[in-house]
């Protein structure tokens, strides 16, 4: 929230890697490197803000990235431990996601979505004026959603 009003955006570009094998949840893993560059909430000024030096600091940080190596319950409605890192910090984080598979044109695909919440001072978004957060709220909305197809052999 900035000033008051929600505001959205998305990162366009996060390669994602998906392992899994229903038999073998502790064997399965989600890797998501999000390029910060990407960023795009439809106005070119506030991109930039955001991509600057005191939030995201995208030329020296370029990339955040997620990884959860086990799912404790069934992928149905799973809520993986993870690390995310953003601006070289790395935290702990539970993200409640739902998985399901279907059958398109012959082949499986996993529909994978969900959502959260972050901190965005706990890792560092938000430095000198954009410290305060009486103008830009520290909670943050993430949520996702993917298509996943089985990569090329």
């Amino acid at each position: 929230m900035q000033a008051g009003a929600q505001n959205k955006g998305k990162f366009t570009r996060f390669p994602v890697s998906f392992d899994f094998a229903p038999g073998d949840l502790a064997g399965s893993r989600l890797e998501v490197t999000v390029e910060i560059g990407s960023l795009d909430t439809g106005d070119k000024e506030r991109d930039d803000t955001l991509k600057g030096d005191d939030l995201f600091a995208a030329a020296k940080f370029p990339k955040a990235h997620f990884l959860a190596t086990s799912s404790p319950r069934p992928p149905r409605a799973s809520r993986p431990r993870a690390k995310l890192t953003i601006r070289d910090q790395t935290r702990d984080v539970r993200v409640p996601f739902t998985f399901r598979t279907a059958v398109e044109q012959g082949a499986t695909v996993g529909y994978m979505s969900g959502k959260t919440s972050i901190r965005r001072l706990d890792y560092g978004v938000g430095q000198g004026d954009w410290k305060a957060t009486d103008q830009v709220g520290n909670e943050v909305g993430v949520s996702f959603a993917l298509r996943l197809t089985s990569a090329a052999h």
